[in-house]
């Protein structure tokens, strides 16, 4: 039975992935987080949880002992912040968790990578993962993403095996991110339709997520050192499905519009004052944000289908049923 490790575990994608591998008893789960606020759930489902920080080298190298495959989960996952601190969470810390992984013999490093770094505020569709990447990161999430993800996939085949996935807007039950940062925004009146309404992308449900890591895991040797796109190969209209999670929440859907061009103009605004006056907050409208918002957003998920034999196990309306259920049942 191979001892797993799951860090970034009191997160969404983190938590769920380590509850996933508990149940399913095929392997012997530690997660970790900074916080440990969902340390006694796992706990209770057979994890052994350790509470740490992944920039502590001493910590992260009694972390890995004894562990066969590491799912790093972990990172600072935000539109705005200060550099030093997407460098330590997002760079420091992987750099940390592999030196240690190899000097242990941990066999499989799977870095959770981010989609974000094709983002250039332009419409895409079927982007592959040779695609050209932008020349400046949209973002500092997305720069230090890509630092991370290169410097894994530069390991592999050096006494550990490593690739990335990058999935595409994670959703499902215990989101902290897509849909609780979309009802905040309505609760405030500042939701509004980006452009004409009418963009396409891809969301990925948080199973299907866990299932690719699990192909990851039992993929071929030659299937490492490589990237791989994952969504719910399944592309949607944002502001349909947007106003179908609204509805079912018992919100009125969204109507008003505003052009892209002046919701880009307005953010670039903002982002100026709060770097300066503001570096610690993130505003509440950001370049990235409208981008999200506005634009048609498209993976192909071909390469982790052929070398992953990764295949969908959610649809996306599943996805945010699940969220909905579980957002009604959370509500206080």
């Amino acid at each position: 039975m191979p001892n797993i490790l799951i860090t970034g575990a009191s997160g969404f994608l983190g938590g769920r992935t380590a509850s996933y591998f508990a149940q399913i008893q095929q392997f012997k789960v530690r997660a970790t987080s900074r916080s440990n606020k969902k340390a006694d759930a796992l706990t209770e489902l057979g994890c052994d949880f350790m509470q740490g920080d992944l920039i502590d080298s001493k910590f992260v190298a009694e972390l890995v002992e004894g562990i066969d495959i590491v799912v790093h989960c972990a990172a600072l996952s935000s539109p705005y912040g200060i550099r030093s601190d997407f460098h330590s969470a997002n760079i420091m810390a992987t750099e940390n968790l592999l030196t240690a992984s190899k000097l242990v013999g941990v066999k499989k490093f799977i870095f959770i990578s981010s989609p974000t770094i094709y983002v250039d505020l332009k419409p895409k569709f079927n982007i592959k993962e040779t695609d050209p990447l932008p020349k400046k990161s949209v973002n500092l999430y997305a720069e230090t993403k890509l630092k991370a993800e290169q410097f894994v996939l530069s390991h592999n085949g050096k006494g550990i095996q490593t690739l990335a996935l990058r999935p595409r807007a994670i959703i499902g039950a215990e989101d902290t991110v897509i849909f609780p940062r979309v009802l905040n925004a309505y609760d405030q009146g500042k939701l509004k339709i980006v452009g004409r309404g009418d963009n396409i992308c891809d969301l990925t449900c948080v199973r299907n997520v866990i299932e690719a890591i699990h192909c990851s895991i039992q993929a071929k040797t030659d299937a490492y050192g490589e990237a791989y796109n994952i969504t719910n190969d399944e592309p949607i209209n944002f502001w349909g499905s947007l106003n179908y999670a609204l509805e079912s929440l018992g919100y009125q859907p969204v109507q008003k519009k505003v052009s892209k061009k002046v919701a880009l103009t307005a953010a670039t605004v903002v982002e100026s004052y709060y770097k300066i006056f503001k570096p610690t907050i993130e505003p509440a409208l950001t370049a990235y944000g409208i981008a999200v918002l506005a634009d048609h957003f498209t993976m192909d998920i071909s390469k982790a289908k052929s070398l992953l034999n990764y295949q969908p196990v959610m649809t996306t309306k599943e996805g945010i049923d699940e969220f909905i259920q579980w957002y009604k049942s959370n509500e206080r």
